[in-house]
């Protein structure tokens, strides 16, 4: 008997899964620490050399080849250009106008063009129980966007702009998620295609960065140059390919359940380290997103079958089927 299709709540997806959303959760704080003195095309492009150092060490460990053939080296640019340089870029941006909070609940909305996009171009299967799920989780992604709102307390337009700026790095988030679901991406390897997309995209932000904000600047600060480590090993070259593994799995409109938590996570990081103090109006958002993604995820029961007088209960890894 075949193995069953995976779901978010099998275990080796669930584990990797809520693995990458603590890790994701936390890096909104260490972001907050890379802007200021350094411009945030710099502090990207380090970051991606980092992680793409990181990644290739890892593949050479694996003894894996490390070169691509030329239809790879093009599809690991657009991958790197896609999720390293327009997504972070419109990301580190976007906190300079409005709040990281507001930022991460913003991203939240990722579940949407991952399912719609999953759904046009990798023919994704849409069930009723996922969508009703997803649009309760929206409703209670858009009360947290309220209460981040609120207590931002800035101008019309720093929202206007903010805003603009996180919507389009959750557009080029959710453009390299679909990539990964393509059949040529699952033909190649994982860590060798990440490692050149991250190296080909910390490349163009240096230059990018170099275009318009001069000479490489850097920060001399532990809380700056760790935040690189951070951000570009754990962050990046551990998570990346899990959520990419799970994307493979699940397809990306499950996999993007993690920018539905990530906020959640994030709040409480701010909560222990900054005394970011829950209002009513997220406790309640959290909560009803939280019951969207049980909605969403929570395995039908079979139905026995009824035959005559008996009754056929399906029965899962039997050795004789």
């Amino acid at each position: 008997m075949s193995e069953a299709q995976p779901t978010l709540l099998t275990p080796r997806v669930l584990v990797p899964f809520l693995l990458v959303t603590l890790i994701w959760g936390s890096t909104w704080i260490v972001i907050k620490g890379q802007l200021g003195v350094v411009p945030p095309s710099w502090s990207v492009s380090y970051r991606f050399f980092v992680a793409g150092g990181a990644m290739f060490a890892f593949a050479a460990l694996r003894r894996e080849r490390l070169f691509l053939d030329g239809r790879g080296l093009g599809f690991a640019a657009l991958l790197g250009a896609s999720q390293f340089v327009f997504n972070f870029n419109f990301v580190y941006r976007a906190e300079e106008y409005i709040a990281s909070g507001l930022v991460a609940v913003l991203f939240a909305l990722l579940i949407v063009p991952n399912t719609l996009l999953g759904r046009l171009f990798l023919r994704t299967p849409l069930e009723r129980r996922f969508l009703v799920g997803a649009g309760i989780a929206i409703v209670g992604v858009a009360m947290m966007i309220l209460q981040e709102y609120r207590a931002a307390a800035i101008g019309p337009e720093a929202v206007v702009i903010g805003t603009l700026f996180t919507l389009a790095g959750v557009l080029s988030a959710s453009s390299a998620n679909i990539m990964q679901g393509t059949g040529f991406a699952r033909s190649q390897s994982m860590i060798v295609m990440l490692a050149w997309a991250m190296l080909i995209g910390a490349c163009a932000n240096g230059l990018f960065a170099f275009a318009t904000t001069g000479a490489p600047r850097i920060e001399q600060s532990f809380v700056y140059l760790g935040g690189i480590v951070y951000l570009g090993v754990i962050a990046s070259a551990v998570t990346f390919p899990l959520y990419f593994n799970i994307i493979r799995a699940v397809g990306p409109g499950q996999a993007a359940w993690s920018s539905v938590l990530i906020p959640i996570v994030a709040m409480g990081m701010s909560t222990l380290f900054e005394g970011y103090r829950w209002a009513p109006l997220s406790i309640a958002g959290g909560a009803v997103a939280l019951v969207g993604l049980v909605i969403a995820v929570a395995k039908r029961p079979e139905r026995p079958t009824v035959s005559g007088n008996m009754v056929a209960v399906p029965v899962e890894n039997d050795p004789n089927t």
